[in-house]
């Protein structure tokens, strides 16, 4: 299981951000019963989050006591009764299912009014300058695991919209991209091991990368050529909450 192997920091370094879920939170009503499909450690709970669906006793081991009941499962299979919940969410989790399409189609099954994922759209993250300047290969990692946004939206049922996410500088997130105003976190092995675009590329491919980082953040030159952000709150990296609303 991956995430028994990888998911032993989340507790620590993915807590969820409150104003990212606070973007999630527009798309559901605080009364609708949600299914949270994936929910790893005890991320993002929208509205009233009755039932939690996660495959790793790891992940749920970590999960706070106030967190909602979790059992162990698939995306693929659910075992949720057809129509028991308004909504079906995922968060930061389709990439890793073994059968997009089957997770997508059982999260349908359950839901009677919207499914509400957040992902990411590689084409906008391949650009953030940790994978352009420094780490190629987690850049080639991170298009091997990328759902294309493309093909998700084709795949749910709906009408579906896409809206950016807002990342803010000190988010309190530690996935990939949540760092980019404060590069000296990708130094550190504990946060990495946290991020699946990172945690999944051999060691080895990544050594270079860092060291060149450490060093322009030695002299500097990542604050020079990166002074933009620098001035910025918040950033669009490429995150993306889709949502799927099925007509009841």
């Amino acid at each position: 299981m991956l995430y028994d192997r990888t998911g032993r920091t989340y507790a620590s370094t993915r807590r969820p951000d409150p104003r990212i879920e606070a973007q999630m939170r527009r798309h559901v009503p605080e009364t609708w019963s949600v299914a949270d499909i994936g929910a790893g450690a005890g991320g993002y709970q929208l509205g009233r989050t009755v039932v939690a669906v996660e495959p790793s006793a790891v992940m749920i081991g970590q999960r706070p006591a106030k967190a909602a009941p979790a059992v162990r499962a698939v995306a693929e299979h659910l075992p949720i009764r057809d129509k028991a919940v308004d909504v079906a969410s995922a968060a930061l989790t389709v990439h890793h299912w073994s059968d997009l399409e089957q997770g997508l189609r059982e999260m349908s099954r359950i839901a009677r009014r919207r499914i509400v994922v957040f992902t990411w759209d590689h084409l906008v993250m391949r650009e953030f300058w940790l994978l352009r300047d420094y780490l190629p290969a987690a850049a080639a990692t991170d298009a091997r695991l990328a759902v294309p946004l493309d093909q998700l939206v084709d795949l749910l049922p709906g009408t579906v919209e896409v809206h950016p996410v807002a990342v803010p500088a000190d988010c309190a997130d530690g996935f990939g991209a949540a760092f980019w105003r404060r590069p000296h976190a990708y130094l550190d092995p504990r946060v990495r091991a946290g991020m699946s675009m990172l945690a999944l590329t051999p060691h080895p491919l990544l050594e270079d990368g860092l060291r060149n980082l450490s060093h322009d953040l030695h002299s500097r030159a990542w604050h020079r050529h990166n002074a933009d952000l620098l001035a910025r709150d918040e950033f669009d990296i490429g995150y993306r909450v889709v949502v799927a609303s099925l007509g009841e």
